[in-house]
């Protein structure tokens, strides 16, 4: 069985921080995903982009500097996914999880339509 409530954390991001806390307020205990050390697949991605309801360029992280380095400005959608398979750096953050649906927790209070 699959865990009910998952959060992709990067514990040196604040947002991301700020949102595992808020899950904790509202008596949810996720699954702490260090996306840094278990990236998700590229399929998994696919499924939290689409999920969440955003477009990949959304889940982008465009001030990380790979994101320049690896010329990523006009890359087409499958482009920027294989980028944040192969570089989960790349990966916006957090993407949370619940039974109510899946959000990136930008801003935070996206994840509380979820909880």
């Amino acid at each position: 069985m699959a865990d009910e409530n998952v959060i992709y954390h990067n514990p040196k991001c604040s947002t991301s921080r700020k949102t595992l806390d808020l899950l904790r307020e509202n008596g949810l205990e996720p699954t702490v995903v260090q996306y840094l050390k278990t990236p998700p697949s590229r399929d998994e991605l696919v499924n939290m982009i689409r999920d969440a309801g955003i477009d990949v360029a959304t889940a982008v992280r465009k001030r990380e500097p790979l994101y320049a380095e690896l010329g990523l400005a006009d890359a087409t959608d499958g482009q920027l996914l294989d980028a944040m398979a192969e570089h989960p750096i790349l990966i916006e953050r957090p993407f949370v999880i619940t039974p109510k649906g899946t959000r990136l927790a930008r801003p935070i209070d996206a994840v509380r339509e979820i909880l």
